[in-house]
């Protein structure tokens, strides 16, 4: 933390890059000496869980204060919205890094957000129209979501462990019974996550910092979405495995954008599989050097590429051909299902022979279907359906 922080004192414009190597470095040689995975995969937690969220908030810091550095013109609205024209000082440096409820299970947010928050400023400048929001409703809404995400996640586990994978009962199985089965230990890992970062709201909305501003009804009300990490409805209903992203461990998601994916886009040109493998990768390292991580991840862009290709063929048919259009909505939200069940265990299980043996127990479905999928989209690239208006014009 303190040697990102040196790095923006004594290196200015090549801080950012220099701070993304010391802090993921720093990182993985914690990952290898503590391997942190075998006390997540055992229920437990330990001091990389911190680290991977210390990580992520030295990195968007420093690059932040590099792009504040640079002219505004070329820079992209995340980086105007986010870019800090003058270093921190120290304490609030380590006051951003250590703040609130989100040291140890997240969610991050920004260095300029952080400083408008404590300084008053911004969304959060008291007026006389309009008073300060009250947390309270909010916050007992997150406890409450906390409490109903654990109850369930207790009563499942016991139900589908994970050591199931290489008992072998499990591979006595039918396919359609194994299959069945790592859907639901998926399902069931997943309240777990729901439960932790509720509570991260819960503990972001009572301090004031999760505020986001007010809404367009009359009258306005507060908006508590700064502290919001999942969308439990939109993971469980996806109809795209794209929408993923935009729903589950949200704000990582909008890290890994911002800091990742959109600056590894040349200009001129559209984004492609290689920023999203990049982007993935990445996400990977992060949180672990485990094999189980680096195949989830992988699998995961095979898996959002694939639904991009059902997507674009979807699109491309026309309005009136509406049950075929419907079919296909249908065949996304079934691949999404199939291949985040599928691809889930290996983030679970972590370990290589264990990653192996369940994928191989289901025939590799979920990784010979989305490569079938993209090469498909290679060869059938449809136009996109234009309306009779278009057509007349």
């Amino acid at each position: 933390m303190l040697l990102g922080y040196a790095s923006m004192v004594l290196y200015r414009r090549h801080c950012g890059l220099i701070t993304f190597f010391l802090a993921f470095g720093y990182l993985i040689g914690c990952h290898v000496y503590y391997m942190s995975g075998d006390a997540w995969k055992e229920g437990g937690i330990d001091a990389t869980g911190a680290l991977m969220v210390l990580t992520l908030k030295v990195i968007s810091c420093a690059i932040n204060y590099n792009d504040g550095l640079l002219k505004e013109e070329g820079l992209r609205e995340s980086q105007k919205k986010n870019r800090l024209i003058k270093l921190p000082s120290l304490i609030e440096y380590v006051g951003y890094c250590l703040c609130c409820g989100s040291h140890f299970a997240g969610p991050v947010y920004e260095m300029k957000d952080y400083l408008e928050w404590t300084e008053g400023k911004g969304i959060w400048m008291r007026s006389d129209k309009q008073s300060s929001p009250s947390p309270y409703g909010a916050t007992i809404r997150a406890l409450i979501q906390a409490a109903c995400c654990m109850g369930l996640y207790l009563y499942l586990v016991p139900q589908f462990p994970l050591t199931h994978f290489t008992d072998p009962i499990y591979h006595e199985w039918g396919f359609w019974k194994r299959l069945g089965y790592q859907f639901m230990a998926g399902f069931t890992a997943r309240w777990k996550y729901y439960f932790i970062w509720s509570i991260s709201e819960a503990s972001i909305i009572i301090s004031g910092l999760g505020f986001s501003g007010w809404t367009d009804s009359s009258p306005p009300r507060p908006r508590w979405d700064r502290a919001k990490n999942v969308d439990i409805l939109g993971v469980e209903l996806a109809k795209s495995a794209v929408q993923l992203p935009l729903v589950w461990n949200i704000q990582v998601s909008t890290w890994l954008r911002h800091y990742v994916y959109e600056r590894l886009i040349q200009k001129g040109k559209k984004p492609g599989f290689f920023q999203l493998l990049a982007t993935q990768t990445i996400s990977a390292v992060w949180h672990g050097l485990y094999p189980g991580y680096i195949i989830f991840f992988v699998q995961s862009a095979l898996m959002i590429a694939g639904s991009r290709a059902i997507y674009r063929w979807q699109q491309a048919i026309p309005t009136n051909m509406a049950i075929i259009k419907k079919a296909l909505v249908f065949i996304n939200f079934a691949y999404t299902v199939l291949v985040l069940s599928y691809s889930c265990v290996g983030f679970m299980v972590l370990s290589l022979h264990e990653t192996l043996t369940a994928y191989g127990s289901v025939h590799f479905i979920g990784t010979i279907v989305p490569i079938v999928i993209i090469l498909l989209g290679y060869v059938i690239k449809p136009k996109p359906a234009r309306s009779k208006a278009q057509k007349e014009l």
